[in-house]
C-alpha cells in the first residue's frame, strides 16, 4: 500500500515519470547521425585524418546510444586522441588509394592482364576501408590502431553480411557525392553508425 501511494504522489496517475517515445528516440538518433556526418567532414578535411574523424564519431553515437552526455568537446578531444595513430593509418589509406588508382589506369590501357590487377586492386582498397571502418567503431581512448586494425581485418572476412553493409553504406555516400554533394556530408555519420551497429550486432553474437 506505501509503495502504491508513494507512486500515485509521484505521478498522480501512478505511472511516474514520462518516457520518451519510441519514435521520438529513435528520430534523435537520426538526427544525431547526420550531425556526427556534418562533424566527421569537418574533421576530415586534412583528408589523412579520416580514420581518426570515423573514430571519434562512432564513439559519439555510442554515448549518444547508451544515454550518456558527451557533444562537440568530447567529439574533439577523443578525435585528438585518435589522431595520434590514426594519421598514419590515413596516410596508408591514402597511398593505397594511390596504388588502386594506378592499376585502374593500367586497365584503361588495355594492358595484358590489367583488368584482374585491377579488380584485386579495388576489392583489397574496398576490404581495406571496411576493415578501418570496423577499426574505428569500436576505438577506445589509449587503443592501438594496429592491434584494432588486425582484429578488424579478420572480423571483415568472418563476419560478410556485416562487411557487405558497410559496402552498401559507403556506396550510398558515393552516390550522394556524385548526385547532391552535400548529401554526402550527413550521409557519413549514418556509415559511422552502421559501422557501430555491425559491431554491436558481431559482439552480440
Amino acid at each position: 500500500m506505501g509503495v502504491v501511494r508513494a507512486r500515485a504522489r509521484v505521478g498522480g496517475t501512478g505511472r511516474g515519470v514520462p518516457r520518451e517515445s519510441v519514435l521520438a528516440e529513435r528520430f534523435a538518433v537520426f538526427a544525431e547521425c547526420l550531425l556526427t556526418g556534418v562533424w566527421i567532414a569537418l574533421a576530415s578535411l586534412p583528408l589523412v585524418t579520416v580514420p581518426a574523424a570515423f573514430a571519434a564519431g562512432a564513439r559519439h553515437l555510442r554515448r549518444r546510444t547508451a544515454h550518456v552526455g558527451g557533444g562537440w568537446r568530447e567529439f574533439v578531444a577523443d578525435f585528438r586522441a585518435a589522431g595520434r595513430g590514426g594519421r598514419l593509418v590515413g596516410v596508408a589509406g591514402w597511398a593505397g588509394a594511390g596504388v588502386v588508382w594506378v592499376d585502374v589506369r593500367t586497365v584503361r590501357a588495355g594492358i595484358p592482364g590489367g583488368s584482374f590487377v585491377g579488380a584485386v586492386g579495388l576489392l583489397t582498397l574496398t576490404g581495406g576501408v571496411v576493415a578501418v571502418l570496423r577499426a574505428a567503431a569500436v576505438w577506445e581512448p589509449g587503443a592501438a590502431w594496429r592491434g584494432l586494425l588486425a582484429d578488424a581485418g579478420r572480423r571483415t572476412v568472418l563476419d560478410p553480411a556485416g562487411s557487405f553493409l558497410l559496402v552498401g553504406g559507403l556506396a550510398v555516400v558515393v552516390c550522394s557525392a556524385l548526385l547532391v554533394p552535400p548529401l554526402a556530408v550527413p550521409a557519413l555519420g549514418a556509415v559511422a553508425a552502421a559501422a557501430v551497429a555491425v559491431e554491436e550486432r558481431r559482439r552480440r553474437r
